[in-house]
């Protein structure tokens, strides 16, 4: 008979695209996802997993038990909804998967929350870009997905997956201290042309959106430096190497040498909940798309400290 958890291993495998990725969605070591697979390859006398470079790469009758275990995954997901739902309580794990900016901001209070009033419910937390977020929920590999799309570029939700808004998160213009927007109010967009842009790299949601963004009021953007962490994009604004546009949330107080400008119209990117509609009963999930939705107004409220404004003396 095979074990459920050798499948859930070789399943995380199929989704995440290598055993490290895999290990960190499941929270176990490398090393343990690697033993499950191979026990799971004794039990089967079937090669699993093939040596790809510095990778591995999946054989065909492992993307045909990778395809069982998904359905027999879906089961067990749905046994336990149906169990949790006649308690009536929250319990039992509940894996989150959140873009970089909300697991920083947003997700600590809302994981705290949980902990202190549901002692059943074990949450655990996986920081992934948000534009694979949206595929790992639908293909059962987390629970529930905080995730983000921008006015000018909408998430799709794929068929099977559910989601609640949780609020939206402001975008500004950030420009050095002595920047000639650094005393204005607000800037429109059309007046952008000719910056020197730091984003992050290409393939990443903000990457794109900025890029739309400009090309939309007639500005072919010059990207300058790309960085992964927002707080790496700040301190390159700081230094005086360009402009960015950066949302509040996650952001915290801006270090001397920035300066908060409004852009006209103001970017806004929405903040979902997603989750697999055979869930959608299940205890956990609806309290926890309660708890974002109840500690979001704070959280945008404080996503942002005071906007450093150049001194007039």
């Amino acid at each position: 008979m095979l074990d459920l958890q050798r499948l859930r291993a070789l399943h995380a495998v199929s989704v995440h695209g290598s055993v490290g990725a895999a290990a960190t969605a499941l929270g176990f070591t490398p090393s343990a996802v690697s033993q499950q697979i191979a026990k799971l390859e004794r039990e089967t006398r079937t090669v699993l997993l093939e040596r790809e470079g510095r990778g591995v790469r999946l054989t065909d009758e492992a993307w045909q038990l990778a395809s069982a275990a998904r359905e027999l995954l879906a089961i067990v997901e749905r046994t336990e909804t149906r169990l949790e739902e006649r308690r009536g309580v929250p319990a039992g794990r509940l894996t989150v998967a959140a873009f970089a900016s909300a697991a920083r901001g947003l997700l600590p209070p809302v994981l705290a929350d949980l902990a202190a009033r549901h002692p059943a419910l074990d949450t655990r937390l996986t920081e992934v870009d948000p534009h694979l977020s949206v595929d790992l929920v639908a293909k059962g590999a987390v629970d529930l997905v905080v995730a983000h799309d921008w006015d000018i570029a909408p998430l799709p939700a794929p068929a099977g997956v559910e989601q609640a808004v949780i609020g939206d998160d402001l975008c500004d213009l950030l420009v050095p201290a002595g920047h000639r927007f650094a005393g204005r109010t607000a800037v429109r967009r059309e007046e952008l042309g000719g910056e020197r842009w730091i984003c992050q790299p290409p393939g990443r949601v903000c990457h794109d959106w900025l890029l739309r963004t400009l090309r939309g009021a007639g500005h072919e953007p010059d990207v300058v430096h790309q960085a992964e962490e927002n707080p790496t994009i700040v301190a390159l604004v700081a230094a005086g190497l360009g402009v960015a546009l950066i949302p509040r949330l996650g952001r915290g107080p801006l270090p001397a040498g920035v300066v908060e400008v409004a852009l006209d119209p103001m970017p806004v990117r929405h903040l979902y909940a997603l989750w697999r509609t055979g869930a959608a009963r299940r205890p956990a999930i609806a309290e926890t798309v309660r708890t974002l939705k109840a500690h979001w107004p704070d959280v945008a409220s404080h996503a942002a400290g005071p906007p450093a404004r150049p001194r007039s003396d």
